[in-house]
């Protein structure tokens, strides 16, 4: 995967939160949330798997939503950030953080009801054995994002310490054919790449989110869109 040294780090993790969700970020963490409630639906008494998990931030977002969750994630620095969210919001009875290899996955086959992975894609050095993995441990969902080809995240992406997989449509079609997954549904989002939000404070981030809306409801969305959102069956 790549960057695995680097996003194992102890410092990585103590600043992870606040250099991706303070300023317009807070707008990112919002719309990543709500995707991933849109397309998990009610999730009250079910059992869910977050692949990559990091800090915690939705898998303490589903179990106050009555899920039983489990967050798998390889930094174990990353995952103590998750138990103390998880303490301090009261749910750590319902979720089970666990230290592990998303292309090995410690479960039997259909285990969950849905598995979704967050911010994860754009590091995988194999995702169809990652995407296999998690369509062969769901009974049902698998949720995923990925970053685009034809966006805006080409520009700053070699800016980035790790690099980022990019994807076309067609990229992810024969991924979730090789995963014997099938699209159930799909959404388009941010013309405008995640690190400029995450440079400008937070009132002006929702004037350029406005401007991002117009963009994306002109009818030019799925093609100038930097994530997509992936909502498949197994």
């Amino acid at each position: 995967m790549k960057g695995k040294e680097w996003y194992q780090a102890d410092e990585v993790a103590q600043e992870y939160d606040a250099k991706r969700f303070s300023k317009g970020g807070r707008l990112i963490d919002r719309r990543e949330k709500q995707a991933a409630l849109d397309a998990l639906g009610p999730v009250e008494g079910k059992d869910v798997l977050e692949i990559a998990c990091g800090t915690g931030r939705f898998t303490v977002m589903l179990a106050e939503r009555g899920a039983n969750i489990v967050g798998l994630d390889i930094s174990a620095a990353m995952l103590s950030q998750g138990r103390e969210k998880a303490r301090a919001a009261g749910v750590d009875d319902r979720i089970e953080f666990m230290r592990g290899d998303a292309a090995r996955l410690p479960f039997p086959d259909d285990h969950f009801d849905a598995v979704f992975a967050m911010r994860f894609f754009h590091l995988a050095d194999t995702p169809v054995k990652f995407l296999t993995e998690m369509a062969r441990v769901s009974n049902e969902q698998v949720f995923f994002d990925t970053f685009n080809d034809r966006s805006t995240r080409v520009l700053y992406n070699w800016l980035l310490p790790m690099g980022s997989r990019l994807y076309s449509r067609d990229d992810v079609t024969r991924l979730l054919s090789d995963s014997n997954l099938t699209l159930d549904d799909e959404a388009h989002d941010f013309v405008f790449p995640y690190g400029f939000y995450r440079k400008i404070p937070n009132d002006i981030a929702d004037e350029f989110r406005g401007l991002d809306r117009a963009i994306l409801d002109s009818g030019l969305g799925e093609k100038l869109a930097s994530v997509s959102y992936w909502d498949a069956r197994v």
